[in-house]
């Protein structure tokens, strides 16, 4: 009998995962054809993390737009070109037992491609190119993008979509004063600052009923930036309107000195589980089943999101639960191991 919380199942709306253990968004810069699509790298990459028992997989982030890549090795979901392929990850992620998540993001001012990029102003992230400031035709462009990414991930046949918020990217650029000095209704205040993310939801709901996510950097570590209550505030906001879980990690936004350790950015997640009411994913140095199991028995996260752990060993559940002292299903083909 399974009395871990680590391994007991979790649902949202009508999905149930069988354990708490998300696979992290991670880029893999492995579109070698520069056309976003899928290659042979993702179909083993993704489909590898379920047969170790993963919970959740969740692909890396995404681009809405071409311009909104980081770099011209990323996967997109701008085109419908771009569904079969992900279509066929998905299956493979399904295959071995486990669920299949998108991250859809937009780069901004980060990034690094010849073309002209956009961000909320027209200032550049430390040594990297001057981004156009976005007009009101690029926002509601990039808006109609989210919507559509989220139509092709429906018909892909993910079960969960994240919006990728943090890390310096574009929303996260427009939510922090410390790259949105507009003077228009998408800067200014913290409620202006958030509309271009309030929008998006919006606009994905219009094609998305299932679960939906948010990654957020809680901590910008600058004194100018956002603080932990303002994205509590956020949370308050993703909350109302419908949004099931807030990914809880931090920095990007500028560039910064980051005490590292295990599991440094826990606290965000559980400031903001257990203030905004709301949903919340760890992530960040957690590495042990024994931290994961303590992390949600505190009740200070409901998921907990494995990164590059999982890029060390993809079967990390399995030795997870021998940690527990728990026994969890493995591919057929693996009990003589």
């Amino acid at each position: 009998m399974n009395h871990t919380r680590l391994f007991s199942p979790y649902s949202i709306k009508n999905v149930t995962l069988k354990n708490r253990i998300v696979m992290s968004p991670m880029c893999m810069y492995s579109s070698y054809d520069r056309d976003g699509k899928v290659t042979d790298w993702h179909r083993v990459h993704y489909p590898s993390r379920a047969a170790g028992q993963v919970g959740l997989v969740m692909l890396e982030a995404t681009a809405v737009t071409p311009e909104g890549r980081i770099s011209y090795e990323d996967l997109g979901i701008w085109s419908d070109e771009h569904i079969e392929g992900l279509q066929e990850v998905v299956r493979l992620i399904h295959h071995h037992g486990a669920k299949a998540a998108i991250q859809l993001a937009h780069a901004g001012r980060k990034a690094e491609l010849e073309e002209t990029i956009i961000a909320p102003s027209a200032i550049p992230f430390e040594g990297m190119k001057t981004p156009k400031e976005a007009s009101k035709e690029d926002i509601t462009r990039i808006i109609t993008s989210f919507r559509d990414g989220a139509r092709r991930a429906r018909e892909a046949g993910f079960d969960i979509i994240e919006i990728h918020g943090a890390h310096g990217y574009l929303i996260s650029e427009f939510l922090s004063p410390l790259s949105n000095k507009r003077t228009d209704e998408y800067g200014g205040n913290a409620d202006n600052r958030y509309r271009l993310l309030r929008e998006i939801i919006e606009a994905v709901k219009l094609e998305w009923s299932g679960p939906l996510f948010v990654r957020i950097s809680a901590d910008e570590y600058h004194e100018d930036g956002n603080s932990l209550e303002q994205f509590i505030q956020f949370a308050g906001y993703m909350k109302e309107q419908g949004i099931d879980l807030i990914d809880c990690s931090s920095g990007g936004i500028v560039p910064a000195s980051i005490d590292v350790y295990p599991g440094y950015q826990v606290n965000l997640s559980d400031q903001i589980r257990n203030r905004a009411n709301i949903a919340t994913g760890a992530v960040g140095l957690i590495s042990s089943g024994l931290q994961a199991e303590e992390i949600l028995g505190n009740g200070r996260a409901d998921l907990i999101f494995v990164g590059r752990e999982l890029l060390r060993n993809p079967y990390w559940p399995l030795s997870a639960a021998k940690e527990l002292g728990v026994t969890i299903e493995r591919p057929k083909p693996y009990h003589r191991a």
